[in-house]
């Protein structure tokens, strides 16, 4: 567990991880609608049993509600919303300002992201920006927030209070880097990690050993991605066709050997699996879950694995979703 350091945006998820518990966030999937109230009905199933809900940033270079937008929203409704910034879209002078928008509406967990490029997506004549990189843009976020400054050098009125995130991937080769790799984002300002999908566990407790050799779970929390599969179709088409998840023949052929019409279940099953094997390796602080299209199995898979409940009653009465407008 990271060392417990000043408190540097005093959000919920930072409280939860700086106590020591064992914390849950979880991905809401953008809409592709301009009806906030499709981001309200996602994030009801998810906030009664996580500790952050992450806003993806058209990921996988496909266009959907803005990270922004959907923060603004769940702000609105008294959720806790981690915003994801992508690099390939904006320059540094959007992504500033971005970051003190998202700051002033109440946002205080921010995942700094590279980002996948554009010809992996469904627009690939886009122009990709890449002004920054997800290490040069933990060392933005951090000066605007600890440095009271832009990276021009003109000062801040008032700083932002944010809990920085970064992404790890310790699944994809080469595996001896990805520690290294990992210091050099606590160096550039990382609190908290959110991990690639793991269905790996012998490569995690591998990756794990060196992390913590190298003293790192002490200065950063650990939060490991995980997800459920819908069917050993879905597993393959992931495998094949999402940039760095990584999925062993092992786990597809246990999909394959179960019936069609119980695959899901099959896949929420090895999720919780694998939850429940993640929680026992030491310097692991959390998980992340990612349950695409599958938003309402991510509670059954908390509670199944053994993690509920997740707070005090004084902390489960988030705002009612606002109507339609």
């Amino acid at each position: 567990m990271a060392a417990v350091t000043s408190i540097k945006a005093g959000s919920r998820l930072e409280r939860v991880l700086r106590s020591g518990r064992f914390a849950v966030t979880a991905e809401l999937n953008p809409p592709d609608s301009a009806d906030p109230q499709a981001v309200y009905d996602r994030a009801l199933v998810l906030a009664s049993v996580c500790d952050g809900i992450n806003a993806t940033d058209a990921s996988g270079a496909n266009v959907h509600m803005s990270s922004v937008g959907v923060c603004a929203l769940l702000t609105r409704a008294g959720y806790e919303p981690i915003l994801q910034v992508s690099c390939r879209d904006k320059n540094r002078i959007a992504i500033q300002g971005d970051l003190l928008g998202a700051a002033a509406m109440g946002v205080r967990n921010v995942l700094c992201l590279t980002g996948d490029g554009v010809q992996t997506g469904d627009q690939p004549e886009a122009k990709p920006v890449f002004d920054l990189d997800s290490i040069s843009l933990l060392q933005t976020a951090r000066t605007l927030r600890d440095g009271g400054r832009f990276l021009s050098g003109r000062k801040l009125d008032s700083p932002p209070k944010l809990f920085l995130g970064a992404a790890e991937n310790p699944f994809a080769p080469p595996h001896d880097f990805r520690p290294l790799r990992l210091g050099k984002k606590v160096q550039a300002g990382a609190d908290f990690i959110q991990t690639q999908y793991c269905f790996d566990i012998p490569r995690l407790q591998e990756f794990m050993r060196r992390v913590r050799d190298l003293g790192l779970h002490e200065k950063v929390f650990i939060l490991v991605g995980v997800g459920p599969l819908r069917s050993a179709k879905m597993a393959d088409w992931m495998r094949n066709h999402v940039p760095g998840v990584v999925i062993p023949d092992a786990i597809i052929d246990r999909l394959k050997g179960t019936p069609a019409s119980r695959q899901q279940a099959e896949g929420k099953k090895l999720c919780v699996e694998i939850i429940q094997q993640v929680r026992e390796i030491a310097g692991v602080s959390g998980v992340h879950v990612m349950a695409y299209r599958q938003e309402e199995l991510v509670a059954e898979i908390i509670e199944e694995a053994g993690l509920l409940p997740r707070r005090g009653r004084a902390e489960t009465s988030a705002a009612e979703p606002k109507p339609k407008e």
